[in-house]
């Protein structure tokens, strides 16, 4: 849990950190070119999730939220995995990042916009939560794939001697 907790804690120190410095110094106008036109650090309020899906039910989307910080939580205590503890403390720190957004930004608090500011290619705009949510959950699918359960025990295959 210890892990868990300081992983996901220096996600959103630099989610937080990163976003106030992209509020402060990024004109919404004038993107800053990076490497041409393929990466940028474009400024935009989010009212959706990823994609901009669901615009108008940032209400929803932070309830989610709240939500997946409590499963989190309650399954970050029982665990013995290092592997499990990063992937879950990824998706925690980002998760919280993304939440403190819709809480506090205005509009007003359940239906505050994220902060993002990343644009690389084709790829929507994006912030540090965003990256950190999807590198946790990528994590925790090949952990699940390969049979790692939140224990640390490899799961045993349909057909392994036991």
């Amino acid at each position: 849990m210890r892990m868990l907790v300081t992983i996901a804690a220096v996600v959103l120190a630099l989610d937080l950190l990163t976003k106030v410095l992209a509020v402060a110094f990024i004109d919404p106008r004038d993107p800053i070119r990076i490497v041409g036109d393929t990466v940028t650090l474009t400024l935009i309020r989010n009212p959706g999730a990823a994609f901009s899906m669901a615009t108008g039910m940032t209400w929803l989307l932070t309830l989610v939220a709240v939500g997946v910080v409590i499963g989190v939580v309650r399954i970050g205590r029982t665990l013995s995995s290092p592997w499990w503890a990063l992937g879950l403390g990824l998706v925690l720190g980002g998760a919280l990042g993304n939440l403190i957004d819709r809480i506090f930004r205005s509009p007003g608090p359940l239906q505050g916009h994220v902060v993002d500011f990343v644009s690389v290619g084709w790829w929507p705009v994006f912030n540090v939560a965003d990256s950190s949510i999807v590198c946790g959950a990528v994590l925790l699918v090949a952990l699940t794939l390969f049979g790692v359960e939140p224990s640390g025990v490899r799961a045993s295959r349909k057909g392994d001697a036991a």
